[in-house]
């Protein structure tokens, strides 16, 4: 009976409704304004009852509505309603506040002490220095090159990580770059090629190329060697990059849809217009460390001897060694190597890969910094991490586990309007960040938004000279795993090299059984990612892969 009510009697109503407030209109005209909204939910209510795609409007007509008008609310509700500053995902609004009030330039003191538990178990903090430095490094830099460098480059301790545009809009593309160019910092073109809009104002480029190659391939999709010289050896372009898996969803490749394909980003990315833009998982160009290594050589000598790096999301521990023995074996050094967390983020990835597959940001520098050094190849090669970077003790955090430089993405998004929406799959993005719809695009000026940007950079820059400082420190790159401690229970704390392994240098050449990474060391070849087939099934002695790293 009930169900019949609600099904049947309620629109029956409203149409009857509207024909009373027509026979009322004809008496008085002022009545119009009843008819139209009368007439307006009596029309949707009998398409919600007929159609057959809904079953909660087929049963609500109406006011089942009201679900997808609270559901489309929902992020907003819960991030300013709902949540306390602390406990926000992704990000915090303590975190998002943060990079606002930089950009904006406005105060990012905070009154009252600190709210965080810290008496918690994921407490961490810096260790500071009784006698301070006075004039700790305002805007370090790192020199990456090494040996087989043509061309090397100073870059900043940080900068934009890798986003496409077509991820992005082309006025966010422009805002970023133009802050870029103001701020002295790099701008990764992510893997949909050299746009336009990341030439446009000279900002320093970092090309990252993926496994579509785009903005370098041919018919077929395959790597064109011409294509990337003549793109590589822009200006502009100062280090190119291989993307071999990205922290949001490793392994997995990417997908534009052919909604997002427009001319120009068919154009861009040398590919069909309005057709699926397709990442596959893995790349064409090579298969075996060798391979990976020798294509990098040769992108170097295509580029005109500009720093050739490579960006991963750490998985199987072998395969690192396999690299840092391919390495030793052809004497083809790459120089640098962008760690992306597990907990990096993008506009649209399969919920289980984002949630459970990728290692997380700091287990995975720790075992690429304990590859590099127990080869001895660290001063060759740099170390940049990846993965929710946003704040002054990110970068000196990061910095003190073993990366030379640090890289953000949607800080830097943030920074130029980002609200954490989280529309950037639908093309709907109400602040003109991640979408292509240029009526919602024109909210984003690069003009100003550029500068809330480079601002941002800058006062992170001095937020983490003032940690330096207090840390008895002159650059970053002092920073050792001992300079950060973890409360490891309510009467305990230990520092970072307590906590973790951290290998002594050429220690995997001497004695690598004597270190907790034997087996992994021992699993790995230079000529394919696959372990070796005699220890498929790696035993470690001291312990699994999780104590590995």
């Amino acid at each position: 009976m009930v169900g019949f009510i609600r099904r049947t009697i309620i629109p029956i109503t409203a149409f009857i409704i509207s024909i009373l407030c027509l026979f009322l209109m004809a008496r008085n005209v002022w009545w119009f304004l009843l008819l139209v909204p009368a007439v307006g939910l009596v029309v949707l209510g009998l398409y919600d009852f007929f159609q057959t795609r809904w079953t909660i409007t087929r049963n609500y007509p109406v006011a089942g509505r009201l679900r997808w008008f609270f559901y489309d609310l929902r992020p907003f509700l819960r991030a300013y309603i709902v949540e306390d500053d602390l406990h926000g995902t992704p990000f915090s609004f303590e975190a998002r506040n943060l990079v606002h009030a930089r950009a904006r330039g406005v105060t990012d003191t905070h009154p009252f002490g600190t709210e965080r538990d810290t008496d918690a178990s994921t407490y961490h903090w810096l260790s500071h220095s009784i006698a301070p430095a006075e004039n700790p490094e305002r805007s370090p830099r790192v020199r990456v090159g090494n040996d087989q460098t043509g061309k090397p480059y100073d870059a900043s301790i940080f900068n934009i990580s890798a986003m496409s545009f077509g991820a992005l809009s082309a006025n966010a593309v422009e805002a970023l770059n133009m802050a870029a160019k103001k701020g002295n910092f790099y701008h990764d073109t992510g893997e949909g090629g050299v746009s336009d809009y990341h030439l446009k104002h000279g900002g320093d480029l970092v090309w990252e190329l993926g496994s579509a190659y785009f903005g370098a391939r041919d018919k077929d999709g395959h790597f064109d060697p011409d294509k990337f010289r003549d793109g590589a050896q822009r200006d502009n372009v100062k280090m190119t990059e291989i993307k071999l898996s990205q922290g949001a969803k490793p392994g997995h490749g990417g997908l534009l849809p052919a909604a997002k394909v427009t001319e120009e980003i068919a154009r861009i990315r040398q590919i069909p217009v309005h057709q699926d833009a397709l990442s596959p998982r893995g790349h064409t160009a090579f298969s075996t460390p060798i391979e990976m290594l020798e294509f990098a050589a040769r992108m170097r000598e295509l580029s005109g001897g500009k720093p050739v790096g490579l960006k991963l999301c750490i998985g199987q521990p072998h395969e690192v060694f396999a690299i840092v023995k391919a390495i030793l074996k052809t004497g083809i050094t790459p120089e640098f190597i962008v760690v992306d967390g597990a907990e990096g983020g993008t506009g649209a990835a399969p919920l289980e890969l984002s949630d459970w597959v990728g290692m997380p940001l700091k287990e995975g520098l720790i075992l690429m910094r304990n590859a590099l050094v127990g080869a001895g190849l660290q001063p060759k090669i740099k170390l940049a991490a990846s993965g929710k970077v946003y704040s002054g003790m990110g970068l000196a955090y990061n910095m003190a586990i073993g990366a030379d430089w640090c890289n953000a993405a949607r800080a830097f998004m943030f920074s130029v309007g980002c609200i954490q929406a989280q529309r950037c799959h639908l093309g709907t993005c109400p602040t003109g960040v991640t979408t292509q719809d240029p009526s919602r695009m024109r909210a984003l000026v690069p003009e100003v938004q550029a500068e809330r940007a480079a601002r941002f950079h800058a006062k992170t820059l001095d937020s983490l000279a003032d940690m330096i400082a207090a840390a008895g420190l002159e650059h970053p790159r002092e920073l050792s795993p001992h300079h950060v401690m973890h409360r490891m229970g309510p009467e305990k704390a230990e520092t970072m090299d307590m906590i973790y392994p951290f290998l002594p240098e050429g220690v995997l050449l001497d004695a690598p059984e004597d270190t907790v990474y034997a087996d992994w060391w021992q699993a790995a070849t230079p000529e394919s990612f696959k372990p070796r087939t005699d220890l498929e099934s790696v035993r470690a002695k001291k312990g699994s892969q999780q104590a590995a790293v």
